[in-house]
């Protein structure tokens, strides 16, 4: 009895979003270069290579998940935030919480809320939704279709806060490899790592209450 022919599956492939979003974060990653090499800031040459790195991550894990156009532009901007931190100036007698005088020690609430808080929490947000899209399309590949419950969305926000403590343990290297850094003391790391997981804890609310609310529509129809 003859075998069916199966067809091969096509190669994974970045769409046009993917490229654009590609050529807008190199632009600014050799804007954030040339910045670098002349205020001789040896830690943001280090991120440059990690950002790299993550770009070359980010883009297998969309040729295997697919992810949202929203997300890319998400991170690529999350990374255009975080370039734009450690290099931008700020002008003198902004409210600092740093020695630095950068955009990442900026007081956007005095003695409440900083730029670099918002955008760990900005951004390991991101990663949590990331997380979901990736256990989605990891059960839809063995037919079983999942939805955002408490228990889940939980994991997703452990592994988003997981990856924020692996980029706390990144920038304590850089304090053993470097002599100077802008990294920040012992309270700074413990309010990246609270900044982390309220990010992670909103974006997991908005994923189940969109999720409710989609469901609710396709009920209402």
């Amino acid at each position: 009895m003859p075998h069916e022919a199966h067809a091969e599956p096509e190669p994974a492939r970045l769409s046009r979003t993917a490229w654009v979003v590609l050529g807008f974060t190199l632009a600014y990653m050799g804007v954030a270069l040339v910045a670098s090499l002349r205020g001789g800031s040896g830690e943001f040459l280090m991120y440059l290579v990690i950002m790299a790195v993550l770009l070359a991550v980010v883009a297998l894990v969309h040729l295997r998940v697919g992810l949202h156009d929203a997300v890319l532009w998400g991170l690529s901007l999350w990374g255009l935030a975080h370039m734009a931190g450690g290099l931008m100036p700020v002008p003198e007698g902004w409210p600092l919480g740093g020695e630095s005088p950068v955009l990442y020690n900026l007081w956007l609430v005095p003695e409440r809320l900083k730029y670099d808080q918002l955008v760990h929490a900005y951004g390991f947000g991101l990663v949590t939704w990331i997380c979901w899209q990736g256990m989605q399309r990891a059960c839809g590949d063995r037919g079983v279709t999942i939805r955002p419950t408490v228990g889940l969305l939980t994991l997703c926000v452990a592994a988003g806060s997981g990856f924020g403590a692996a980029n706390e343990v990144v920038e304590f290297a850089a304090t053993r490899l470097l002599s100077e850094t802008n990294v920040g003391g012992y309270v700074n790391t413990g309010w990246d790592l609270v900044a982390n997981l309220i990010g992670c804890l909103i974006a997991a609310a908005l994923i189940y209450g969109l999720s409710r609310r989609s469901a609710v529509g396709r009920v209402a129809r």
